[in-house]
Formats: C-alpha cells, structure tokens, sequence
C-alpha cells in the first residue's frame, strides 16, 4: 500500500535554518511539502484554517517570539482537531526543563539542533524512515 504524502510544516524563527531544512530535503530527493510558520501564532493559525493537509507532521523550534514552542505545543494539544499532531521539537536549547516540557506535551522527539549537524541531512533520514513506518494520524 502507497503512503500518502506527509506534509511538513516548520515553525522555526530562523531563516538559515529553514534554508538548511528546504535543502536537506532537496538533497535527499523528498518531495514532501514544506510550509514555514516563524512563530506558533502564526503555525496554530495556518492549522487551524486547514492551510497543511493531513498527514502532516511538525518541525518546531522552541524559542521564538510572539508564542515559544512549549506554548504552542500547549495550545496544539489543546485544539480537539489537532491535538494528535506529530511533532518533534528542533532546537538549539539543551535545558533539561525545555525536554521535560516538550516530552510532557506528548512531542515524538526533542533533538537539538547542535547534535543533528550542518545541512539537517540526519535529520531528514530520520523523519523519512519515521514516516514510512508509522502510521500518522
């Protein structure tokens, strides 16, 4: 059975960043669709308009302006139509509250972003292989 297209949506403040995600997706040949969101204000509301289409799964950064990431994961769980999103958290913060609240809003992964390396080409096989094993709501 063919998966149907995971669509991807990044919250991240960080154009260099985002570049290096579009890239690392380039680079491995994906074709999924990227949207970018450089605050949670602005991701919660491209959701909640039905901008990103199920399946999708979500890139976020935790320090942002407007609405951090642990506030928008706050809010995501709290919407009764997206509270099941698929979310990893991409980030430059090691603090061990950061992690603990991250895990407490049920994300699927916290990785940092000094860990995953330059071009995000780890972390792209990681969500590829995510996707084309697990079932996404």
């Amino acid at each position: 059975m063919k998966r149907p297209m995971v669509n991807v949506l990044v919250v991240e403040d960080d154009d260099v960043d985002v570049m290096a995600i579009h890239r690392a997706f380039d680079k491995r040949k994906l074709g999924n669709p990227i949207r970018v969101a450089h605050d949670g204000m602005v991701a919660l509301d491209m959701l909640r308009a039905s901008e990103i289409p199920r399946p999708y799964l979500i890139l976020l950064d935790l320090n942002m302006p407007r609405m951090n990431g642990i506030e928008f994961l706050q809010a995501l769980r709290s919407d009764p139509r997206h509270h099941d999103a698929v979310v990893f958290v991409l980030t430059t913060s090691p603090a061990e509250q950061d992690r603990k609240a991250a895990y407490a809003s049920n994300v699927a992964g916290y990785i940092e972003k000094g860990e995953v390396g330059t071009g995000f080409v780890r972390l792209v096989d990681l969500l590829e292989r995510y996707w084309e094993l697990v079932e996404l709501p």
